[in-house]
């Protein structure tokens, strides 16, 4: 097989602060690899606590003394617009750079970088379209919703889309009037690198936007940890949100964080079968599998059970597996060895716990690369781990059910409630089921199709708090409520020895 490297690769990846970019104090280091030869390409510098003590530094002084949370939002809309704009003009490069860092087909990393673009034009609209609360006490008072930027806020993001995912924080953060800090995973740190170009030719000022790259336990940690950033916005594993909670706490932090999940498709007798195939198949063996919304889990209906199980095993067959340059290929490479890895773990683990109807392994004609043929397992038992655990790649399992009751207690029944797919033509039914699923976001008979205003996040293992439309206003803003009387003050007259004080009737 033929491997694309794109031209034009940089030398090296360094940090950008303070409208310039630079390396590591210390001089520190670390290896990118290139998923489908596993080979080093680049090495980008590694953030120490040093290192993100100066761009915090520069985020303040470009919070307190800059233009940019002063400006009206209409100003700073003409200036995420320009950022759009600079995003889609570039999106085959953008794609092509992405697809070489992470192993996404190419077809899926040019719709990841259009959705960024869509992203910072929704935010752009928003910030001018938006009104707040106010309230009237005829005669009396006025009340009124004051919205203010907070401060610094750290950004940190994953590495399965980490273009798109970026701009889903950097553009309501900064739409906001906030400032950034932006620690990018370290395995895909080299489309993070493009956002220092764009913002500067779209006139964002020096020190709004900062980026350092490294190592979540050296520069991740030192950016949760630092007194100076008020909000934390995090998207990755369960594990690492449980150690950025326990570490914000101290200071008592802002946080948001979308975390794992193992997300039930249930798919009921009544179901249009074929419309409920294309969309679990995509589902879990889109973007490499490698999504937190993945169906990963697909419950299905014992009278069409043994149907859903051959016809979904025929089709992940016949996914296409292979250079993610291609535009025909479906799945490509995983991310990283680390992560191959992992995943191939549970496929042995998975052979031990279900009947595996597709793939188990490596591709043909793929040796090298991160390459993991699409999984299926059927017949899993709700105790197994590849039921219970997040894999995060092409792997899936499936699970008969007899009633919905039964349905209901098998989708619930992992820690994780990030999403939830329903496959129903009977209305009380999907509504019913859609409002008993302990899922922070519920699609039905759709597959991941997300509509902007709507909060994405979800409960118990798989976040706190959401984002998305208002809410990201919400979380990026400290919202101050102003009260104004309109006449004479009525407060009761403490300390002027005229007797009995009226008795207090304001409220606390």
């Amino acid at each position: 097989m033929t491997h694309h490297i794109p031209e034009g690769l940089p030398d090296r990846i360094r940090h950008y602060i303070d409208g310039e970019f630079v390396d590591s104090v210390g001089g520190e280091t670390f290896d990118v690899l290139d998923p489908v030869s596993n080979e080093t390409y680049v090495q980008a510098a590694a953030g120490q606590r040093a290192d993100i003590d100066l761009a915090v530094a520069a985020a303040r002084r470009a919070f307190t003394d800059g233009p940019w949370p002063r400006m009206l939002p209409r100003q700073r809309a003409r200036v995420l617009h320009r950022i759009a704009d600079l995003v889609e003009a570039s999106d085959a490069r953008l794609a092509e750079l992405e697809t070489f860092d992470t192993g996404l087909p190419i077809t899926q990393a040019l719709g990841q970088a259009q959705r960024a673009a869509e992203n910072f034009r929704f935010f752009a609209d928003l910030i001018v379209a938006q009104r707040d609360d106010t309230y009237k006490v005829p005669g009396r008072q006025v009340n009124y919703v004051n919205r203010k930027p907070i401060g610094v806020a750290g950004l940190i993001t994953p590495w399965n889309t980490p273009f798109m995912l970026e701009s889903w924080k950097l553009a309501p953060a900064l739409a906001t009037g906030n400032t950034v800090v932006l620690k990018p995973a370290e395995f895909t740190p080299l489309s993070a690198s493009l956002w220092a170009d764009i913002f500067r030719e779209a006139g964002v000022p020096d020190g709004v936007f900062n980026l350092v790259n490294g190592l979540g336990e050296e520069a991740g940690d030192a950016l949760v940890k630092h007194p100076d950033v008020p909000l934390i916005s995090f998207t990755g594993e369960s594990r690492t949100g449980q150690l950025i909670f326990a570490n914000a706490a101290p200071f008592l932090k802002g946080l948001s964080m979308e975390l794992g999940g193992k997300s039930p498709a249930v798919v009921f007798a009544d179901a249009d079968l074929e419309a409920a195939l294309d969309a679990t198949v995509f589902g879990v063996f889109s973007l490499n599998g490698e999504r937190c919304t993945a169906g990963s889990r697909i419950l299905v209906e014992r009278p069409i059970y043994d149907d859903f199980v051959s016809r979904y095993a025929e089709r992940a067959e016949n996914i296409v597996v292979g250079d993610p340059h291609d535009p025909a290929t479906e799945v490509g490479a995983l991310v990283h060895p680390e992560h191959y890895e992992k995943v191939m773990s549970y496929v042995e683990i998975g052979k031990g716990e279900g009947r595996l109807v597709a793939g188990g392994g490596r591709p043909e004609g793929l040796p090298t690369g991160n390459y993991v043929a699409p999984t299926v397992f059927a017949d899993v038992a709700p105790d197994a781990r590849i039921f219970q655990e997040e894999i995060f790649g092409p792997v899936v399992a499936i699970t008969p059910f007899d009633s919905d009751e039964e349905a209901l207690a098998l989708a619930n029944g992992v820690k994780y409630g990030l999403a939830a797919y329903i496959w129903t033509n009977n209305l009380q039914r999907a509504h019913n089921f859609s409002q008993s699923v302990e899922a922070g976001m519920v699609w039905l008979n759709s597959n991941n199709v997300r509509d902007l205003r709507t909060p994405f996040g979800g409960v118990k293992a798989s976040g706190l708090g959401h984002e998305g439309g208002y809410r990201s206003i919400d979380f990026y803003t400290d919202q101050q409520a102003v009260h104004i009387t309109l006449n004479e003050a009525h407060s009761p007259r403490f300390g002027t020895r005229q007797g009995t004080a009226p008795v207090a009737t304001a409220n606390p």
